[in-house]
C-alpha cells in the first residue's frame, strides 16, 4: 500500500527507522549509565518506555496504529533523549549548543498530546448522540489542552529543579529562565495547531477505534 502522501517514505522503511531509533535510544540509555548521568538514563529509559505504546495500544486495546503515528511518537520522544546526551566526544548537550533544540522538541512534543486529544475528542464528537463539535471549537480545545498541558509541564520541570538542588543533585529536567519558558509555550502551542488543522488526515482511524470501544462499553 502506498502512503496517501508521496513524500513519506515507505511503510516499510517507516518501521525501520523507528526500530533504528528505538536502538539508538538503548544505547543511549548505555552511555548514560556508562557516564553515571541520572538525567540521560531517566530521559531515555522514559523516552523507550514511550516507544512501546503504539505496539501496547494496538495488541491491548485494538488501536490501529499506523507506522507513521509510530514513526511520529519515536521520533519525538528520540530527539528529546538526543538532545541530553549530546554528540559523541562532547562535553555539552545539544540542548545547550544548538539554540532551537529545544523549541523543536517541544513543537514534536505538544503535537503529541494534541495528537491524542484531538483523537480523544473526536471519538467522544462521533459516539454521544446529540452532541455535535464544531470543527473551530475542537482545534480551540485543542490548543488550550495543550496549553494547560505545558503549565503542567513547566511546573513539574520547576519541582523537580528545586528538589535537585536542595538535594544537591543534578535534575533531570531543567528550566533556562522566563523567556525559555515563553517561548516553549509559543512553540507548544504551534504543534497545537498543526495537528488542529491537519490532525484529521491521519488520526481518522485512531478516533474510530476509540469511537467503537466506547460504543462496546455502552452495550
Amino acid at each position: 500500500m502506498r502512503n496517501r502522501t508521496g513524500w513519506l517514505p515507505s511503510r516499510r522503511r517507516q518501521r525501520q527507522l523507528s526500530y533504528l531509533m528505538e536502538l539508538g535510544l538503548v544505547g543511549m540509555l548505555f552511555v548514560g549509565i556508562e557516564r553515571g548521568n541520572g538525567g540521560i538514563v531517566v530521559n531515555t529509559g522514559v523516552a523507550l518506555a514511550v516507544t512501546q505504546l503504539p505496539p501496547l495500544l494496538e495488541r491491548d486495546y485494538e488501536i490501529p496504529m499506523d507506522p507513521r503515528l509510530t514513526l511520529w511518537i519515536t521520533t519525538a520522544v528520540f530527539l528529546h533523549a538526543f538532545g541530553t546526551v549530546g554528540l559523541p566526544g562532547a562535553t555539552r548537550t545539544l540542548y545547550s549548543d544548538i539554540w532551537w533544540w529545544d523549541h523543536m522538541t517541544h513543537a514534536l512534543s505538544a503535537s503529541l498530546v494534541a495528537g491524542a486529544g484531538y483523537a480523544t475528542v473526536r471519538a467522544f464528537d462521533e459516539h454521544a448522540e446529540g452532541v455535535h463539535l464544531p470543527r473551530k471549537f475542537v482545534a480551540v480545545f485543542i490548543l488550550l489542552f495543550v496549553i494547560a498541558f505545558g503549565v503542567l509541564w513547566e511546573i513539574l520541570e520547576f519541582a523537580i529543579a528545586l528538589s535537585a538542588e536542595a538535594l544537591g543533585i543534578r535534575a533531570v529536567l531543567t528550566q533556562y529562565g522566563l523567556g525559555d519558558t515563553m517561548l516553549d509555550f509559543v512553540f507548544n502551542s504551534i504543534g497545537a495547531i498543526i495537528v488542529a488543522t491537519w490532525g484529521g488526515a491521519y488520526l481518522s482511524d485512531v478516533s474510530g477505534a476509540i469511537r467503537q470501544r466506547l460504543e462496546s462499553r455502552a452495550d
